[in-house]
Order: structure tokens, then C-alpha cells, then sequence
């Protein structure tokens, strides 16, 4: 369902995506960004993916570990699908955006810049978008460990990772991936590309229910979602 505003007669006005996308662009300082933003919440199905795992799940707050430019937080608060939000990025450029943008949308949206190995006492639901890939392989089963410790009863630990297959689509994503850190736009270049089973036997092994499913929307990149769950 989508979110909506009150009109002056008291009738609910809903509130297209296309109109939210704008809304949160529209608040970012420079002209590029507020493209970028507006490209991004188009084109990725990760944003839509999330309202909807939260939507079934428990009322828990958010951890967003690797929260970037503040996007997911921004979105999830626009369509209602939050308790509480905590989005932290090591780049202190990205998190100082992020701060900036949802300024004005008041103390429900909280950023820190810290390391995903650092992570505040915290406990509920918490989402890893991207992030794995730029981490050595020994690290991303410390932060897979670390972060299920951060769920709650019920939680869930949501996952948007490429993954290692042979197969073109894996190429093209690194390629992206190529660019992106040539660019300057990720300070990190990737580490190591992890698969499926790598991040299953990690979740599993800390007690979790793993789902997996293709999340590519109309891109060509080698695009996952996995989905964690804390039983009760």
C-alpha cells in the first residue's frame, strides 16, 4: 500500500513512488547527487524488496550497517515501514549527506560513522546492502556473526549481495564494481566475492532461517537478496 498525506478535508492522499523517489532527491545539496538519487531509487529493486521483508516482520528498529548516503532510511520512513533507525558508514562524506538530506524529517532517523566491526549496542532488524564484497573473506564471517548477534527475537538480517557464480552476470557486476572504485566513488575496492554457500553456512551456524532469492530488477548485475531470520 502506498503512503499518503493528509488533505485539508481529512481524506488520505496517497503518495506514488515516483513521488516519494522525487521527494527524498530533492533534498540532497548538489545537482549530481540529487540525479544519482533519483536514478538509484528508480532503477534498484532493493528499496521495494525492503519495505516489503519489514512489512512481514516484527515492529523491531533498524540497523543499516554501510547506510551510504541515507537512501534506504529514507525510503523505509517515507513509506512507513519504520521502529526505529540507525544507518552507519565508515565514509564520513556519505554519512555528513545523509544527515543533511533527512534533516529535516526530524529525530526519527539516526547516523553514525563508525566500522561495521564497531557496531553500537543495538537489537531488532538490520540490513547489510552491498557491503560484503569489500571486506577480506575472514572479515565478512565476523560481521555475518556480529550482525546476527544484533537481532531480536523475530529479527531479521537482511542481505543484498553479489555473489560468486560462473556466469556473465557476475562479470558485468564486477566490471560496475571496477568502475565505481576507479571513479572515487567507493574508497575501498571489492575483496572478495563470496557465494551462496559461504554466507549460508555462516547464518545457519548462528542459528538463523536463510531464504535466497534473485533480486536483478531490470539490471544486468549478479544481484541477491538473502533474508535471515532469528527464530523466537
Amino acid at each position: 500500500m502506498a503512503p499518503s498525506t493528509t488533505q485539508p478535508g481529512g481524506n488520505p492522499r496517497p503518495q506514488s513512488d515516483r513521488t516519494i523517489r522525487h521527494a527524498i532527491a530533492s533534498r540532497y545539496d548538489t545537482h549530481g547527487r540529487r540525479g544519482y538519487v533519483r536514478g538509484k531509487l528508480a532503477g534498484d529493486p532493493v528499496y521495494a524488496a525492503m519495505a516489503g521483508v519489514l512489512a512481514g516482520a516484527e515492529p523491531l528498529p533498524l540497523l543499516d550497517i554501510g547506510c551510504g548516503m541515507g537512501l534506504l532510511g529514507q525510503y523505509l520512513h517515507a513509506h512507513g515501514a519504520l521502529h526505529g533507525y540507525l544507518g552507519i558508514d565508515h565514509d564520513e562524506r556519505k554519512i555528513a549527506s545523509a544527515r543533511h538530506a533527512a534533516a529535516a524529517l526530524g529525530n526519527g532517523l539516526q547516523w553514525r560513522c563508525t566500522d561495521a566491526a564497531e557496531l553500537p549496542d543495538f537489537h531488532g532488524h538490520v540490513a547489510l546492502l552491498d557491503v560484503l564484497h569489500y571486506l577480506r573473506a575472514n572479515q565478512q564471517a565476523a560481521v555475518l556473526a556480529l550482525a546476527a548477534r544484533h537481532l531480536a527475537p523475530g529479527g531479521r538480517l537482511v542481505i543484498r549481495n553479489v555473489l560468486r557464480e560462473p556466469n556473465w552476470r557476475y562479470h558485468a557486476t564486477r566490471l560496475e564494481e571496477f568502475f565505481l572504485h576507479a571513479t572515487g566513488w567507493m574508497r575501498v575496492a571489492p575483496q572478495h566475492y563470496p557465494s551462496a554457500d559461504e554466507i549460508r553456512t555462516e547464518l545457519e551456524g548462528a542459528g538463523l532461517l536463510v531464504q535466497t532469492r534473485p533480486l536483478r530488477g531490470h539490471t544486468p548485475f549478479n544481484s541477491y537478496l538473502i533474508v535471515a531470520r532469528r527464530p523466537h
